[in-house]
């Protein structure tokens, strides 16, 4: 867990060494590639229907395994155009 004075340390590394940070919600989904994939993962497993613990489980692992790799190219390569529209919409939902 990062605490207050790992940031400050950080902060001020960044300042010192002239980093340009840009500034946007840390929590913002569309800047999260993990979040989509998350998404992805859940809609797929709901949509059969596990009935107990041990089949989420069961189906959770199917779907992630099924998860191709150009997927997270994907995200990867989009982030720019998610950048671009978080910036545009001053930190709001997008349209991404």
């Amino acid at each position: 867990m990062v605490n207050d004075h790992t940031f400050k340390v950080v902060a001020k590394w960044l300042k010192d060494n002239k980093v340009k940070v840009l500034e946007w919600p840390s929590q913002s989904p569309d800047l999260n590639p993990i979040e989509n994939v998350w998404a992805e993962g859940k809609k797929r497993v709901r949509a059969r229907r596990p009935t107990n613990l041990t089949q989420l489980q069961q189906l959770c692992q199917e779907e992630w395994a099924k998860v191709h790799p150009t997927y997270y190219g994907k995200l990867v390569k989009g982030y720019p155009k998610r950048l671009t529209q978080v910036k545009q919409f001053k930190g709001n939902a997008t349209k991404y």
